[in-house]
């Protein structure tokens, strides 16, 4: 859970703000499946999101034992949804979505990718390489094969290097003038 917690901070927290554009869905694989849960985090209307990892873990324990034996989709606090998931299922829908990429160590660098603009959304994994099923779902995806880099990283640093690469990208505005 603690990687979790610093990967879903990573992703939102900014120094004063949060990242509104940013969405987050992380996959709890569970047997059997009913037991399998999705968090979905959406930056638009997140709450109660801190940067430190103790109460982002907590959040997200909160919203798995909220959820427990229920038996659809539930908001859990603002922006923060849980749901019973298959997921590979659930990886193959995210897959089709257009902007979808897996971030893998043997990937092409992601200062090559170009895309085709507009959304952009990557699988990233936890400490743990994909399973065999999940990485056949992924290949057969045919979605690119991206590299942050040569060595493995923890998730929460792919992110950051992820969100670094693009905000790189983001037209800047007119420079301000020092006061």
């Amino acid at each position: 859970m603690d990687e979790i917690a610093r990967a879903v901070s990573t992703a939102f927290t900014l120094s004063n703000d949060l990242r509104r554009d940013t969405e987050v869905t992380v996959l709890f694989v569970a047997e059997p499946p009913p037991a399998a849960r999705k968090i979905e985090l959406s930056g638009a209307r997140l709450r109660y999101l801190n940067p430190d990892e103790r109460s982002t873990a907590a959040l997200l324990k909160n919203a798995l034992v909220r959820s427990t034996n229920f038996p659809r989709e539930l908001e859990s606090s603002p922006g923060l949804r849980v749901a019973p998931v298959e997921p590979e299922a659930e990886l193959r829908a995210f897959l089709a979505r257009p902007g979808s990429v897996w971030v893998t160590e043997a990937g092409s660098p992601i200062a090559e990718y170009r895309g085709a603009g507009g959304d952009f959304g990557a699988v990233v994994s936890d400490p743990y390489d994909p399973t065999e099923a999940e990485s056949s779902v992924l290949r057969a995806a045919g979605v690119p094969q991206l590299s942050v880099g040569p060595r493995s990283l923890r998730t929460s640093q792919v992110i950051d290097l992820l969100h670094n690469a693009l905000d790189l990208r983001e037209p800047r505005g007119p420079p301000s003038l020092p006061l």
